[in-house]
């Protein structure tokens, strides 16, 4: 299973693909903000993306995904911790949220749901 991990921070991607290391995932490609992602789509059968990024924002690269692939999986991981944003998610395609800070039990139960 490939995923792809889109945050513009180099830490919080580590910190992602490190967890999803540890829980056997360990084809990973990695990108900087929602443009970037969007070039990485081809063949990834799971993204994880973070809302507040330059460039392309979580929100408008989850659209875009949405327009042209419908199924893969995406689950936003970010600090918009709203009500509302959740809702404004997963109306736009999210599969399922994060609320970071989190731990990989959170991570692991967030993958083991949709994956199965």
């Amino acid at each position: 299973m490939k995923f792809l991990v889109a945050d513009d921070s180099s830490t919080m991607r580590r910190i992602i693909v490190n967890s999803l290391n540890a829980l056997g995932h360990t084809d990973i490609v990695e990108a900087e903000d929602g443009a970037e992602a969007l070039k990485n789509t081809t063949g990834v059968d799971f993204i994880l993306t973070d809302w507040n990024m330059p460039n392309m924002d979580g929100l408008t690269f989850v659209k875009a995904v949405r327009e042209k692939d419908k199924k893969t999986p995406i689950v936003m991981i970010t600090t918009e911790a709203a009500k509302d944003d959740v809702i404004t998610a997963i109306k736009n395609g999210v599969t399922n949220y994060i609320v970071k800070p989190f731990t990989m039990d959170t991570l692991k139960a967030k993958l083991e749901k949709i994956i199965k």
